[in-house]
């Protein structure tokens, strides 16, 4: 750390780099000083879009970890290149923030959780949807009593069609559909974790998980594990679940992926609504609440970017003050417990009971 800044160096120039550089773009705390990519031209693509042409670029992650100029590490990887790459930034000395999901078993996370815990600096793995703008007013909402006690969570996952979103390289796809690298499906197990990380956010750890896993044709020949749907029973008898529909005739309108998120909490007081995530259906409000037979919309930010941004400068704001990030790696293993429920209770026809 030079003066007050952190200097950054970001593991993956995919797709997805672009979200996780914005706020260290723009945050006085911190300044990226390299990109490790096995593809250079990308990584220095990467770098012309962001305004920092000049910045190092590196193609073998153990020279780019064995650098000193280099405070904190963005693992931004395929799923079977966590546990490695994340135990030799801690070999390296390296503040790491992880891409989720954490690991693509428990046994990686279990030791991923001891390597971190064991580790005298800070580790996170990231997850942006708990820090999205509406999902943080819904949470200060029902912190404020505004449901009452929550009994149940319901969570849409909606793939479609969008001629607005981004473009993501068939090669982001290609390692998804290989279980050695991803560890479970796109849409249930991969993005299925922000979904699990919001039921765990607003209900804790669920105490059982029922699921029924599709399996249908997506775009390009992708498999995609729709339609699905995934229940869950939480301690003081609540309930949530979370459906996942692929609609390939529906458009929507998307800066990023061609999905659309719901989210519907009911208590014992009254009802929020989630509206978008990735992309949006029509104009809802992002947040809507039912109480006493008056609906109140929120009009907060709605873009999913801002979840990366305030995820980013939580972490920031943490290792100046001392905080701890979100997720810690033992939060990230209790999500991931989740997730792998839902794919075990797939596979075996049968509900999973859990203990975390």
């Amino acid at each position: 750390m030079t003066g007050s800044r952190f200097r950054v160096g970001i593991i993956g120039a995919g797709r997805i780099s672009d979200l996780h550089a914005i706020e260290y773009l723009q945050n006085p705390l911190a300044r990226i000083v390299g990109v490790c990519d096995r593809d250079a031209a990308q990584a220095r693509s990467k770098l012309a879009a962001w305004g920092i042409p000049d910045v190092a670029v590196e193609e073998d992650v153990d020279r780019f970890l064995a650098r000193e100029d280099i405070d904190l590490v963005e693992i931004l990887l395929p799923h079977h290149l966590h546990l490695p790459v994340a135990l030799k930034a801690m070999a390296a000395g390296k503040i790491v923030s992880l891409q989720k999901p954490m690991c693509v078993d428990l046994a990686e996370a279990d030791q991923l959780v001891a390597a971190a815990e064991a580790y005298d600096r800070p580790f996170k793995v990231f997850e942006n949807f708990i820090f999205y703008p509406p999902v943080l007013k819904a949470r200060e909402l029902i912190d404020q009593g505004a449901i009452g006690t929550p009994l149940s969570i319901r969570i849409k996952s909606n793939p479609a069609r969008s001629a607005t979103a981004w473009e993501v390289p068939p090669s982001a796809s290609a390692w998804r559909s290989e279980k050695s690298h991803a560890g479970g499906g796109p849409l249930v197990f991969d993005d299925g974790h922000h979904k699990f990380a919001l039921a765990w956010h607003f209900m804790g750890d669920p105490e059982e998980v029922h699921a029924f896993i599709g399996d249908t044709e997506g775009p390009g020949g992708m498999r995609f594990d729709a339609q699905s749907i995934i229940s869950f029973r939480f301690p003081g008898n609540r309930v949530g679940n979370l459906e996942i529909v692929y609609s390939p005739d529906m458009e929507l309108v998307t800066r990023h992926y061609a999905q659309d998120d719901r989210v519907e909490i009911t208590g014992t007081a009254g009802v929020l609504f989630i509206n978008g995530g990735h992309g949006r259906l029509g104009a809802t409000p992002p947040v809507t609440l039912y109480r006493d037979g008056q609906i109140t919309t929120y009009d907060v930010p709605s873009g999913w970017e801002q979840s990366f941004v305030l995820s980013t400068r939580h972490f920031l704001n943490a290792l100046q003050t001392g905080g701890a990030p979100v997720l810690t790696a033992r939060e990230a293993r209790q999500v991931l417990r989740f997730s792998s429920a839902a794919e075990q209770s797939a596979r075996e026809g049968k509900a999973i009971r859990l203990a975390f």
